[in-house]
């Protein structure tokens, strides 16, 4: 692969040994670092307790279960991007009941040109959902942002008299003269009226 600054963080569940070493074998430590195995649905549960990982590859069946149902909960309640790989016998249905799940599902046996790209697509849907995550931050941020300045004009409209434009200009005029934020100004106003309330 192309050098790139980020490592994607892999989480192997297999218990087949052939499986593990063909798949490590594919993971060079500039592109995929860290990466765990585990040999059990439940010892994944516990690993993912502690750490979250970019990218979750399930050889199925394992001592524990299918690994399906597994894939599904992952694919919706972390932000990692979920892989499930499949005997050939049992891929079509596998398949249609992960696809609403956001899990990718690929029939074994795979050569090594397939598992190469199953482990691009599986970094583009991680790069998606850093993506996304990041929109989601600056969303959730502006909209602090409009808290805090709606509740600092509505302190001074309140407490000054003063109409909502003239609230929102007493707080706009202060931020261009100190050079400052216009959040860091609605912070001081409330603390301003916190501080000064019985």
């Amino acid at each position: 692969m192309v050098f790139q600054s980020d490592t994607y963080s892999v989480l192997l569940v297999s218990s087949s040994e052939k499986m593990n070493t063909a798949v490590l074998s594919l993971l060079p430590p500039t592109d995929f670092w860290p990466v765990t195995t585990v040999h059990s649905l439940s010892q994944a549960r516990r690993h993912l307790l502690e750490r979250e990982e970019d990218i979750i590859l399930v050889n199925a069946p394992l001592t524990d279960g299918s690994g399906v149902q597994f894939c599904m909960d992952e694919s919706a309640n972390s932000q990692s991007a979920v892989a499930l790989l499949v005997r050939s016998e049992f891929y079509e249905e596998t398949y249609y009941r992960c696809l609403p799940h956001g899990v990718f599902t690929f029939s074994k046996p795979l050569d090594r040109e397939t598992l190469t790209g199953a482990m691009r697509s599986l970094c583009t849907v991680r790069e998606r959902i850093r993506a996304m995550q990041k929109k989601q931050a600056t969303v959730e941020e502006r909209m602090e942002e409009l808290r805090l300045i709606n509740k600092a004009k509505w302190l001074l409209i309140r407490n000054r008299g003063c109409s909502e434009e003239e609230a929102h200009h007493s707080i706009l005029s202060r931020a261009m003269e100190q050079r400052r934020s216009k959040t860091d100004i609605a912070q001081e106003i409330i603390r301003s009226f916190s501080e000064s309330a019985p």
